[in-house]
C-alpha cells in the first residue's frame, strides 16, 4: 500500500480528481497536460457510452448535452461501492435518487429517478444469475404456500414510466401509480406488462407472506378488497393464479 503522503500517491489523488472535475481540479503539475487530456476524454466518454446503452430513453428526453453534464455530475460526485462496470448502472440509478432533492432544482425532469430505474430494471433481469422456478403442479395452487419468480418483478411507479418519450413528459404525477409486472422469459427476453391494482398486491401479499398458501392469499385479499360476492372472486383469482403459474409468474 502506497504511503498517503508519499509523492507518487499525492500524484495519484490529484490525476483523480483532475479526472473527475477537470473543470476545477489542474492536472498533476508534472504529467504532460495533452497527456492528462486524452485521459480525461477517455474516461468521461467511456462512461458516456457504458450509460448510455443502458438508458436510452432518458438520453432522448434529456438531450445530449443535459445527459452528458449529468454524467459529469455523476462522475464528479459520487462514490462507487464496487469496480466492476456490469454494476455502474445500478451504481448510476443510486446516485440519482441520492441526490434526487437537488436534481429537482436543475433542468432534470421529476421523473428522472424513475425513468432511469424502470430502464435499468431491464438490464439487471437480462444479467440475473437467478434460476426459473422448478416446474409445479397447478393443482397445489390453493392448497400451498406460492412463490414468485426471482425473474419476475412487481413494481409500482409513481409516473408512467413506460410510456415516457420526447413527446410525453408530464410535470405532475397521475393520480393512480403505474403498476407493473417485469419478467424476463424462456428466451431471455424481457416483458413488461401492467398490473391491476389487485393483481398487484396479490403478488405483493405472496412476497409479504410466503407461508400462506394460494386458498388463505385469495381470502386475506377479498376481504382487504371489501368484496361481498367471495365465491366470484375466489373463481377470478383462480384463473389469474393459473394464468400467473403458466407463464412462470408464480410457482408452488
Amino acid at each position: 500500500m502506497l504511503n498517503p503522503m508519499s509523492p507518487l500517491h499525492q500524484q495519484q489523488q490529484t490525476l483523480t480528481r483532475y479526472l473527475r472535475d477537470p473543470g476545477h481540479c489542474p492536472p498533476p503539475a508534472e504529467m504532460d497536460v495533452e497527456r492528462a487530456q486524452i485521459y480525461r476524454d477517455l474516461v468521461f466518454e467511456n462512461l458516456v457510452s457504458l450509460l448510455s446503452g443502458t438508458f436510452p430513453v432518458l438520453v432522448i428526453i434529456l438531450g445530449d448535452r443535459d445527459w452528458r453534464g449529468l454524467v459529469r455530475l455523476f462522475l464528479r460526485d459520487y462514490r462507487s461501492p464496487t469496480p466492476k462496470f456490469g454494476e455502474i448502472a445500478k451504481e448510476f440509478v443510486t446516485f440519482l435518487a441520492s441526490e434526487q432533492p437537488s436534481l429537482q432544482q436543475g433542468p432534470w425532469p421529476a421523473f428522472i429517478v424513475e425513468l432511469a430505474h424502470y430502464e435499468w430494471v431491464e438490464m439487471a433481469l437480462q444479467q440475473s444469475e437467478s434460476e426459473p422456478l422448478p416446474t409445479s403442479d397447478e393443482q397445489w395452487l390453493l392448497d400451498r404456500p406460492l412463490q414468485i419468480s426471482p425473474l419476475a418483478w412487481p413494481l409500482a411507479y409513481r409516473w408512467p414510466v413506460h410510456h415516457l418519450s420526447p413527446d410525453f413528459k408530464p410535470v405532475e404525477p397521475p393520480a393512480q401509480p403505474t403498476l407493473l409486472l417485469i419478467r424476463r422469459s424462456e428466451d431471455w427476453s424481457v416483458r413488461f406488462s401492467e398490473l391491476s391494482p389487485l393483481a398487484w398486491r396479490l403478488l405483493q401479499r405472496i412476497e409479504q407472506f410466503p407461508t400462506l398458501a394460494g386458498r388463505s392469499q385469495l381470502h386475506a385479499l377479498a376481504n382487504e378488497a371489501g368484496v361481498t360476492e367471495p365465491s366470484d372472486f375466489m373463481d377470478s383469482g383462480l384463473a389469474l393464479l393459473r394464468q400467473m403459474h403458466a407463464e412462470g409468474i408464480i410457482g408452488v
